[in-house]
């Protein structure tokens, strides 16, 4: 493979001819060649669309020539169109505030507009990845403006798998409304609720974690671009921050405004923190829904077994027969990975000092996994679990007969002492609640039937005490 020569502030160096790439995305990949793991093609995508807009707003107010303006735009709809993605070769764990990976996509774009214009790659005289590319922008302000975009884009595909996840809750808890089980406390038997009301429940925890994640995005909608190096707007035209975010709103349609004040968009990173909490806030949520259903599912034979989760693979490489939970299991995970992530953003958030936060690489790269990760799983999570699971009525039924908790419905007839030893008895003699007091002459057939009817027992009419 040949080679081109480029130059940077610290000397020479021999650059693969056919990269699109060029001398300080070499150095980057030697210096920091720590994970492997590349940008995301999401986040590749958000940061060309910042350098379309302010190719197109240097245009408007004079400052970049149409035709340089045009090639620019012209190679980032090339990018974002899904091609050169194999060209942005910077580890996430890079430079900080990111500027390796910034003029990574300098030189990408540079020098495909280049070749637009019918030049070879390198020939930075003519179209430059600093002097036009990166024209009226620093790293400082075009990558948490990317950041920003990322999010706001690849987290509404995540609001929409939460409603459907909600809406799969919702369609499990009308199947279950009838079906009457013992509730739990301190993981103790408690008083009847009903399999329907636990998995309505369930989606209404969804919901609201859906929705405060919802509102905790719109901080992101304030993009600081245009504020360059340390908020001061420094080598930018007067008009260039409002016409560079009205460029960026067309192009990805988002209700982005510009920074109430600029230096404080680069300093703090408040918004990112926040975020990461609201998908960690969500991802408790799901853990505990997991581990519910979990419970539930043990068994066959020594656990409660009161649900049935669909068998999706052999449970053992030595017991025959075994099936385990592995949906449910592998939600724990990622959802384990969500926490740790936002522990990770959290350090990085506190970690900003004085003009600049320069940890931008760690927060994108944790925000963006857990996002990506329930992207990834929530579908399958549905299909694969949630809408596969069945009730078994007949444990749910027989737990709750034996169930010495629903002594509590007598004591507004016979006394909350005189129901505890019923229940004590009851629970001695291996006998239900109903069929003691019946045989002790406590309260007639037809009373303990009042007493004990579903619709009394789920919250769905008062008490009685005839």
């Amino acid at each position: 493979m040949g080679t081109r020569t480029e130059k940077d502030s610290l000397g020479t160096r021999e650059v693969p001819e056919d990269a699109y790439y060029g001398i300080q995305t070499l150095r980057a990949t030697e210096n920091f060649p720590v994970s492997g793991i590349m940008p995301r093609p999401e986040f590749i995508n958000a940061y060309v669309m910042v350098k379309k807009a302010a190719a197109l707003a240097n245009t408007d107010v004079g400052w970049l020539e149409p035709y340089i303006a045009e090639a620019i735009v012209s190679a980032c709809d090339e990018v974002l169109a899904g091609k050169l993605h194999d060209q942005f070769v910077v580890d996430d764990f890079q430079a900080g505030a990111g500027t390796s990976f910034n003029m990574n996509l300098n030189e990408v774009i540079a020098n495909r507009a280049l070749e637009l214009t019918g030049h070879k790659k390198g020939e930075y005289q003519l179209i430059n990845p600093n002097d036009h590319v990166n024209m009226a922008q620093s790293t400082n302000d075009t990558y948490p403006t990317a950041m920003r975009l990322c999010i706001l884009i690849i987290a509404q595909d995540l609001l929409d798998k939460l409603e459907k996840l909600r809406r799969a809750f919702v369609k499990k808890g009308m199947e279950f409304e009838r079906v009457l089980k013992s509730g739990r406390t301190h993981l103790m038997d408690a008083l009847p609720v009903t399999l329907g009301q636990e998995f309505m429940a369930y989606s209404v925890a969804i919901r609201k974690g859906r929705d405060q994640l919802k509102e905790k995005l719109k901080l992101l909608e304030e993009v600081p671009l245009g504020a360059t190096a340390v908020g001061t707007g420094a080598n930018t035209h007067p008009d260039y921050h409002t016409q560079v975010v009205k460029h960026l709103r067309a192009i990805t349609g988002l209700n982005l405004i510009e920074a109430e004040d600029p230096r404080e968009s680069l300093q703090s990173r408040l918004d990112f923190s926040t975020v990461s909490g609201g998908l960690k806030a969500l991802a408790l949520e799901l853990i505990r829904i997991s581990n519910d259903l979990r419970l539930m599912n043990s068994g066959p034979t020594t656990g409660w077994a009161e649900i049935r989760l669909p068998a999706t693979q052999p449970g053992s490489s030595i017991m025959p027969g075994k099936v385990n939970p592995v949906m449910a299991e592998c939600m724990n995970m990622i959802c384990f990975q969500i926490m740790g992530n936002d522990l990770s953003v959290s350090m990085a958030v506190q970690a900003g000092q004085m003009e600049l936060n320069v940890m931008n690489p760690v927060m994108i790269h944790n925000i963006l996994e857990s996002i990506v990760l329930l992207n990834n799983y929530i579908p399958v999570f549905i299909d694969k679990c949630i809408l596969g699971i069945e009730a078994d009525e007949d444990k749910c039924r027989s737990y709750l007969e034996k169930n010495p908790s629903i002594a509590t419905f007598l004591d507004p007839h016979i006394g909350y002492m005189k129901s505890a030893e019923i229940a004590k008895e009851a629970l001695r003699r291996n006998m239900s609640v109903k069929e003691l007091v019946i045989e002790k002459r406590i309260l007639t057939p037809e009373q303990v039937e009042r007493i004990f009817d579903i619709e009394f027992l789920i919250g769905a009419k008062k008490s009685d005490k005839k």
